[in-house]
């Protein structure tokens, strides 16, 4: 080792240096061996390579030997049900994992483009607003895109409860840059509800190297591949939160020396992002459905990793800071959020004209809103005003409580079928909930129940008093 800067070491090989992106390990004096990879060749004999973990206690003359080849992990049945770091090292405190289960290369190519299915098989989350607005497909990649706080982490939680009632393949769930206590009330999470069997789990945390950060990624897809192309199996890939992937990467950029491009992110952004997206992919009768927390900073949504990001997804779910401020959860802004799959010959044409509709209506709503804050709805006219009174019922209609957030309310979690959601926006957009109460469609599944709601209030309400009684 000829250099040592941080996360950054310089290597000096006899025989050349290795290929890009090739694993090497450097042994310290104590005999600890340190993962780094290439990342640049200096010259004919010298390479700068990026470390994977902490390179405290390293210092020059430190010998250096190429792994011959990427990262491997092992990969498998045997990795269900474990924590994993991105060198695939057990993290759960278990028994190590068997000698002989496969390994596998972290980088790998993704299928071509006459190998890939296409997607178009609905996956029911049991979310009203995601089904009936922005539907995932199997074999799609999905995005949460919202700012700090307005409950990304928690509707991901909500779906893999979601999935884990009603899909059956296997899941992958990758923790990209997340606090150390996110990453601990999940394994709690799946181990309670009993899908951690079927679940593999790897972690880079907040606290570790930008390089580690910035391939556990590609450690979780290189799993999901697996199951998919080697045993045939569907595989559910989760990832949270893949803005600190890129994040991780402006980093590694920084300290390679690249000088930087637009607002500071690295010059490879766009094929970096794409390296990983592209490998999420459908393979004969075997899929990789993805669904991905996307951080915006400073809620800009015109971010540059946030637009690179956009530009590989199925379906865009977007929150909304200004609804999570009302309490309307999810905060699923209904006119930002979309999906490809929202076609007549997807969905069918009911579902397309109520999504349709229900989007207008609320559109309509914000228009007038500022003429309500400063008038009053009374200025309004007679059809602006039937229009705005629906768009505020489907608004509450289309919150929901959630199971993984029971414990902070007290509220039992929803699940609600496509075709109940679709029946319900009808109901109110044909208007035959013109006379109830908002508060009977606030945080609830079904209209049923808001029906029940709505006459247990009537009942409870007084008796208008009589004159002369």
């Amino acid at each position: 080792m000829a250099a040592i800067r941080g996360a950054v070491v310089d290597l000096v090989f006899e025989e050349g240096p290795p290929p890009i992106d090739d694993a090497v390990e450097i042994v310290d004096a104590e005999g600890r061996i340190v993962v780094a990879e290439i990342q640049a060749q200096l010259d004919a004999r010298s390479a700068r390579a990026i470390a994977l973990e902490p390179t405290t206690g390293l210092r020059r003359g430190d010998r250096a030997r190429g792994a011959g080849g990427p990262v491997t992990i092992q990969v498998g049945e045997a990795i269900l049900g474990r924590l994993i770091d991105v060198l695939g090292r057990i993290g759960d405190r278990g028994p190590p994992l068997p000698a002989d289960a496969p390994r596998w290369p972290i980088h790998r190519k993704p299928p071509t483009f006459a190998a890939q299915t296409g997607a178009t098989r609905l996956f029911s989350t049991g979310v009203k607003v995601i089904d009936l607005l922005a539907p995932l497909a199997q074999g799609g990649k999905a995005a949460m895109f919202g700012g700090a706080g307005v409950g990304k982490t928690v509707l991901v939680m909500e779906l893999i409860h979601a999935m884990a009632e009603t899909y059956q393949g296997i899941s992958v769930f990758a923790g990209v840059g997340e606090r150390s206590r996110e990453g601990h009330e999940m394994l709690l999470d799946m181990t309670e509800s009993g899908v951690l069997k079927r679940t593999a789990l790897v972690y880079g945390q907040m606290n570790e190297p930008p390089g580690a950060r910035w391939r556990v990624p590609m450690t979780a897809m290189t799993i999901a591949e697996y199951f998919r192309d080697a045993e045939h199996r569907n595989v559910l890939l989760l990832m949270d939160n893949v803005f600190r992937f890129v994040q991780a990467g402006a980093e590694v950029s920084g300290l390679l020396g690249r000088a930087p491009s637009r607002v500071g992110y690295q010059p490879t952004l766009a094929s970096e992002v794409a390296a990983l997206q592209e490998r999420i992919a459908s393979v004969g009768d075997a899929a990789v459905t993805a669904i991905e927390a996307v951080y915006v900073p400073a809620d800009d949504f015109t971010d540059p990793a946030v637009t690179t990001i956009a530009a590989h997804v199925d379906s865009m779910v977007v929150l909304s800071r200004s609804m999570s401020a009302e309490g309307m959860y999810p905060a699923v802004d209904p006119i930002a959020s979309s999906s490809i799959l929202l076609d007549p010959l997807v969905v069918g044409e009911e579902h397309v004209l109520i999504a349709t509709e229900t989007r207008g209506a609320i559109e309509h709503y914000r228009e007038l809103q500022d003429v309500i804050a400063l008038l009053g709805m009374e200025e309004l006219g007679a059809e602006d005003r039937r229009i705005v009174e629906r768009a505020r019922r489907l608004q509450r209609f289309l919150t929901q409580p959630f199971a993984v957030t029971e414990a902070l309310t007290g509220v039992p979690g929803r699940s609600v079928a496509v075709v109940d959601t679709v029946a319900g926006c009808k109901a109110i957009l044909a208007g035959e909930c013109d006379d109830w109460r908002e508060s009977s469609l606030y945080m609830i599944g079904t209209l049923d129940e808001a029906r029940a709601k709505e006459e247990a209030a009537r009942r409870a309400a007084p008796a208008p008093h009589k004159a002369g009684a």
